[in-house]
């Protein structure tokens, strides 16, 4: 496994670069001696180079962020209407403020998923230490759930984020659309497991059944 970032480096690639195996890392992240910076989703370790750098003493520049990220995000196209409208909200509110060098991304997409190419990328950014502020118009513009674990992560990485929460730029049939979807994924469970348990019931009662012949056998 490789990382995409360049200052990203798996425990392997960190292992050589700290002169050591990835067997001694792997024990010292168990012993508390160098944890990873984070893990990715199939829970691999990940280190960065300021990370290791500062384990092994070695002086290095502070990045400082520089970027400001202003995202909008709609569930759907027939909503592009209110995605226009919210970034001329927040254009508002950034020339109110005086904030220059906005860069705008804009999206189409779900606040249930988190696979969004967009805002996967913008948090990645954010992870990477280079945003200093990320300014969104509602807190499920950004994410319908969870979206305090993503504020904890801005603070850690020195990220400022700005929110409106101006609720006309929320949309209420967004809010209907995911609930549907979150009742259809628990139904869907539930029923799962009834046709589980149906079969499991089933499979119980033959062997008992065939249990039975051979002990008349």
């Amino acid at each position: 496994m490789r990382t995409n970032a360049p200052h990203l480096l798996n425990v392997a690639e960190a292992a050589e670069y700290v002169g050591r195996t990835v067997r001694t890392l792997q024990r010292w992240d168990r012993e508390g001696v160098l944890m990873p910076d984070s893990r990715t989703a199939t829970n691999r370790r990940v280190y960065t180079r300021q990370q290791l750098d500062s384990f092994l003493g070695r002086r290095h520049e502070v990045a400082v962020p520089t970027r400001i990220i202003a995202y909008c995000r709609v569930s759907s196209q027939a909503q592009k209407p209110d995605l226009k409208n919210q970034r001329r909200v927040l254009g508002d509110f950034t020339v109110a403020r005086g904030i220059a060098n906005v860069e705008w991304v804009e999206e189409i997409g779900g606040g249930l998923n988190f696979k969004r190419p967009k805002f996967t990328a913008v948090m990645e950014a954010v992870e990477r230490g280079e945003v200093k502020t990320l300014i969104i118009a509602h807190k499920d513009r950004l994410v319908r759930f969870g979206f305090d674990w993503f504020e904890v992560l801005c603070q850690r990485k020195g990220c400022e984020l700005l929110i409106l929460n101006n609720d006309s730029l929320s949309p209420e049939q967004e809010m209907v659309q995911d609930l549907m979807t979150i009742v259809h994924c628990f139904s869907s469970r539930l029923y799962g497991l009834r046709n589980y348990r149906k079969k499991l019931k089933e499979a119980l009662a033959s062997d008992a059944s065939g249990a039975d012949e051979r002990d008349l056998a």
